[in-house]
């Protein structure tokens, strides 16, 4: 099968299309002929070798596919040959064909496109995982985003219009603003040309954004400290600007302010060490069914308009260079997504 393959950490150039074997589904797995793999920030550090999670190499990256089961390994009941899905992988997504673990699966609608479904895996769960069961966000509060032009921002302003929040989305230039208003932001605010701390502070009447959704860090995070509401809650998503932000323990004491860690491959299962014990097997099974919830309720919003789930450009796995760019030059609106 064609598979994009990565021998070392480095550059995005230095992937390499080659012929691999097909991989052979285990118990409690399936193959998935992949029809979208989606490129996201997390893949490129992965490449990189920036990522906390080090695959052994070679191995093939992405971690976010649609498809359809072709084959399932021994034990796996929960769906048939033939069904289409979207899940999340720790690896082998830029792929034809690739392994996917049964529990983590998700089905998805016929009114949902491949391409449009390599935002489900990941990018909507976490943004629903993060303010609904950690930030816990309420109708009517305010909810502020940052890079809200990208993937993780638009998700965000999604799911928060979605549990009926005030969004406002901060992102850099008019494409990545027209874009935050066309998934349903409030106010924007271009924070090349405005002050971001000014600005949120002028729209709440002086009182501050009650949940920020981060996920580029760096002196937007910086801007979050000083624009949260008194018992604020912001929840750093990620680092797209390059700088992890340090926080100063005294602001948060003064305004009652929590900042939520929020890793949503822990609600299913990646990245863990070693075999878990029953204990951790149980309490595994149940988060992965609050994921389980989590999806319907995503999958129906989608149906019901309220989800657009934003592509912003598909390109062939040979041209992989091109979506990886969108990404590291931080133009990208919505997913960039490659067809194997």
């Amino acid at each position: 099968m064609r598979a994009l393959v990565c021998h070392a950490y480095g550059p995005i150039d230095d992937l390499k299309i080659e012929d691999i074997p097909q991989p052979v589904p285990k118990a409690g797995e399936v193959l998935v002929r992949v029809r979208a793999a989606g490129v996201s920030f997390a893949a490129m550090l992965g490449v990189q070798g920036k990522h906390q999670n080090k695959p052994a190499l070679p191995y093939v990256p992405g971690n976010e596919l649609a498809g359809h089961v072709v084959a399932l390994g021994e034990g796996v009941s929960n769906v048939a040959v033939g069904d289409r899905i979207a899940t999340g992988v720790s690896q082998g997504g830029f792929a034809e064909y690739a392994i996917a673990t049964a529990a983590n699966l998700i089905p998805i609608p016929e009114q949902l496109p491949y391409a449009e479904a390599t935002n489900f895996p990941t990018l909507y769960p976490t943004a629903y995982g993060a303010l609904k069961w950690k930030a816990a966000l309420q109708p009517g509060e305010v909810l502020l985003v940052h890079g809200a032009g990208g993937g993780s921002g638009l998700t965000g302003i999604e799911v928060g219009k979605a549990m009926g929040a005030v969004v406002i989305a901060s992102a850099g230039g008019p494409d990545k603003l027209k874009a935050a208003q066309e998934a349903g932001a409030d106010h924007l605010i271009d924070y090349r040309s405005e002050d971001l701390r000014t600005k949120v502070l002028e729209l709440t009447g002086g009182r501050g954004a009650d949940v920020i959704y981060d996920p580029v860090g760096g002196s937007a995070f910086d801007a979050s400290l000083r624009c949260v509401a008194p018992e604020g809650r912001i929840i750093p998503m990620g680092f797209a600007s390059g700088t992890i932000p340090q926080i100063p323990a005294n602001i948060l004491l003064v305004k009652n302010v929590t900042v939520i860690g929020f890793y949503y491959g822990y609600w299913n299962g990646w990245g863990g060490k070693g075999k878990p014990s029953p204990k951790e097997e149980a309490a595994l099974a149940a988060r992965r069914a609050m994921v389980a919830d989590a999806q319907k309720d995503l999958t129906r919003w989608f149906v019901e308009g309220k989800l657009k789930a934003t592509v912003a450009a598909t390109y062939d796995l040979a041209d992989w260079i091109k979506g990886f760019k969108l990404i590291e030059e931080r133009t990208v609106v919505g997913k960039a997504v490659l067809v194997p």
